[in-house]
């Protein structure tokens, strides 16, 4: 029949857009991530919300400290002395500030937010305390290790107007090589690998960069005291306003995990459930592009062997899938050359992942696709010990 053909050739093209994408993609962040940007070194405030101790804490706060950056602030806050990161973090301080290039070190105690998520109240804390003298604000989370030169890469893009937000992304080396932390870094990996010089970039609160009278003038002071997600809703701001949020790939840094099945699937639905809540479109993207990728191989798999069995158009449906495969393939193998330039000394430490994502992309894409379907019930997740009830992009209840 003729509208196999048309369909067929749908898919081909498709496909070909989409590794033409993630090329251009690649492309872009090889160009990027090498350049010396440390001419433009604003004022800067840096903020890094703690709670809990995270693998590998105290290394991670010490990149914070070793940052190449003349003219910063680095702020840490918790909710509650009783942290365990507290009393670290006041370690830490005392040394490690000596030696540090940071201007101002501060541990400020938030206290427990009511009408937004903890991390939101805890970085509206610090943003009140902000002096006059400050022109950016960089955020980052303390289960993330980053490079000396991090900071002036962030802020970099923020000298154009037309940046409304800077963010990097994180890219997951496992701990321990077991399936599920293989499983964790593979399916980050496929999201990481969608940003580029696009108009579909995502912030991601921890590795980013605002200059403060954008957030202001976007009215983000008044939005996050009702909200559960910092980037996502920062991410709405920006755009709303015709703005664009640069990704940065020297920004895309390393966190050393290792999980369970258990834990990666309450970690997995929890970031779907709210970016279905905080930005409905960008979910609906995510599971329409995670069924085009699943039925595009396996779909058009079946229709092959169908076809096989009443010999009509045998050529043609076996090509598709073919193309998927090859095309899927081709994708995993071009984020795995990526990150192993961008994050050069970790990569040893993630070959027994480069290969899982390599090989096992069909399984990954099956995976992604449930945990994508898994958000689509409930409104309550649990997020560092405490539980929401979501309601809306700006109404959270803390159960």
């Amino acid at each position: 029949m003729v509208w196999y053909y048309y369909i067929a050739l749908a898919l081909i093209l498709s496909q070909l857009l989409f590794v033409i994408q993630t090329y251009r993609n690649y492309r872009y962040a090889l160009k990027k991530y090498k350049k010396d940007r440390s001419g433009y070194q604003p004022r800067t405030v840096l903020i890094i919300p703690c709670k809990g101790w995270d693998l590998d804490f105290p290394k991670n706060i010490t990149s914070f400290f070793n940052l190449d950056y003349e003219n910063y602030l680095l702020w840490f806050v918790v909710a509650d002395e009783s942290d365990p990161a507290y009393d670290e973090l006041c370690k830490l301080k005392d040394q490690l500030t000596q030696n540090s290039k940071a201007q101002d070190v501060q541990i400020f105690v938030a206290g427990k937010g009511q009408t937004c998520s903890q991390k939101i109240h805890n970085l509206l804390y610090c943003y009140e305390r902000i002096g006059d003298d400050v022109e950016i604000m960089a955020f980052a989370d303390s289960d993330i290790c980053i490079n000396s030169d991090w900071l002036s890469h962030i802020v970099y893009p923020l000298r154009q107007a037309k940046n409304g937000v800077a963010s990097g992304y994180r890219w997951f080396i496992p701990k321990k090589n077991n399936p599920a932390s293989l499983a964790l870094s593979a399916l980050n990996a496929k999201v990481a690998q969608l940003l580029g010089n696009t108009h579909f970039n995502q912030a991601w609160g921890g590795s980013m960069a605002i200059r403060l009278d954008v957030f202001r003038r976007l009215g983000l002071d008044k939005l996050w005291p009702n909200a559960l997600s910092d980037d996502l809703s920062l991410s709405y701001a920006v755009k709303k306003a015709g703005m664009k949020v640069a990704f940065v790939p020297a920004c895309l840094v390393a966190s050393y995990e290792s999980t369970t099945w258990g834990r990666l699937f309450e970690f997995c639905r929890r970031q779907f459930l709210i970016t279905r809540v905080s930005a409905p479109a960008a979910w609906w993207f995510g599971l329409f592009s995670s069924l085009y990728s699943v039925l595009g191989l396996w779909g058009t798999a079946g229709l092959a062997v169908y076809a096989a069995g009443i010999a009509e158009n045998l050529l043609l449906l076996t090509a598709v899938p073919i193309l998927f495969f090859a095309g899927q393939a081709s994708r995993a193998i071009l984020r795995q050359r990526m990150i192993s330039k961008l994050l050069e000394k970790d990569f040893p430490k993630m070959k027994a992942a480069c290969a899982a994502d390599i090989f096992l992309f069909w399984v990954w894409s099956l995976l992604l696709l449930l945990f994508i379907v898994s958000s689509a019930f409930g409104r309550t997740i649990q997020w560092r010990g405490i539980r929401y009830k979501l309601y809306g992009p700006f109404a959270v209840h803390r159960v």
